[in-house]
């Protein structure tokens, strides 16, 4: 008889039935997520837990077990550096443009210093953060040490997943194969590859804000905020109610942010990006454009508690962008 392969462990808690079947502690997520990025895992393999995972979804302890492993993954950058805020961006956007985009450059041109991950083309039809960077002058990182020298520089650098954990990379692209999304989509969210002092993350699944929530208490992460962002991107929606869920100094909380406007807006069809630039430059008005970018900007401000409260937070981002260096 063939020894079992050691992986087949959690398959069969994930996979044997209804009562049989269970969630895995952070020791086993960690251990399986070990072996998958140690490239010890049967092609055959990796797509059953993928899909297991997704067909009963991601525990907190599972997150947290598959980041740990994750972190263990990367290369370590040859410098350190002090980052404020990390900020994950892997929905893509599809209804309208990523104006939060306007929102890192205003924290960054204010001396908060932002480091953003992502990964695109993972979903047919969506717009990708490294695609609309170039409209906005700014050239992608290559690898971590060049992020930390643009950090230094101008307090903002994206770096693709792909040069951060490349497996990841690969299975984050599994999506048009499998046609439905893995852990993989929730987990890198969580990464903060640089160790930043806080970290702020979109979902687009209400439901996965908890999850996201008591992981990062499992991970230590002292300080982040969870919001239902447009498009599942870390992007408050001026047209509505804006819960934002944290984590501070080891507690939990909730607070619920109101709308901006009394009416929602109709969607504009224009979803040309060199309006990103042109905003920013003053050349455009976009009452919408401009409430999201102010209403994003606000959110972050009280997380990294630069104010006390919604209303400092809203005037303080307000004022920030009146005051902007318009150009780009």
């Amino acid at each position: 008889m063939s020894t079992e392969h050691p992986f087949a462990e959690f398959i069969k808690i994930l996979g044997k039935g209804k009562k049989g079947s269970r969630p895995l502690t952070q020791d086993e997520a960690y251990r399986a997520m070990s072996m998958i990025l140690d490239n010890k895992v049967e092609a055959i393999q990796l797509g059953a837990f993928l899909m297991l995972m997704r067909v009963k979804e991601e525990t907190a302890e599972e997150l947290a077990g598959f980041v740990q492993a994750a972190r263990e993954s990367f290369i370590s950058p040859t410098q350190q550096i002090d980052v404020d805020l990390d900020w994950s961006s892997y929905a893509g956007k599809r209804r309208h443009l990523p104006w939060f985009l306007l929102s890192t450059f205003l924290l960054a041109e204010n001396g908060v210093r932002v480091f953003m991950h992502g990964a695109g083309g993972h979903t047919e039809g969506r717009i990708y953060t490294h695609n609309i960077l170039k409209y906005l002058g700014y050239q992608c990182a290559n690898n971590i040490d060049e992020s930390i020298i643009q950090i230094q520089e101008n307090n903002f650098s994206y770096l693709s997943l792909q040069h951060i954990c490349p497996p990841l990379y690969d299975m984050i692209n599994l999506r048009p194969l499998m046609g439905l999304r893995s852990p993989v989509h929730t987990l890198v969210r969580l990464l903060n590859p640089l160790d930043a002092t806080h970290t702020i993350q979109g979902i687009f699944h209400p439901s996965y804000r908890q999850v996201h929530q008591n992981a990062a208490l499992l991970l230590n992460q002292t300080s982040m905020a969870v919001i239902k962002g447009e498009g599942g991107e870390t992007e408050r929606n001026p047209d509505m109610d804006c819960l934002v869920q944290t984590v501070k100094n080891s507690q939990l909380s909730d607070e619920q942010w109101p709308a901006l406007f009394a009416r929602r807006h109709v969607k504009s069809d224009n979803m040309e990006p060199q309006q990103l630039a042109d905003l920013w430059q003053g050349k455009i008005n976009n009452e919408f454009a401009e409430a999201t970018i102010i209403g994003t900007t606000a959110i972050a401000l009280q997380l990294i508690n630069k104010v006390d409260s919604q209303q400092q937070a809203h005037e303080l981002a307000t004022s920030l962008w009146l005051e902007r260096k318009a150009r780009i």
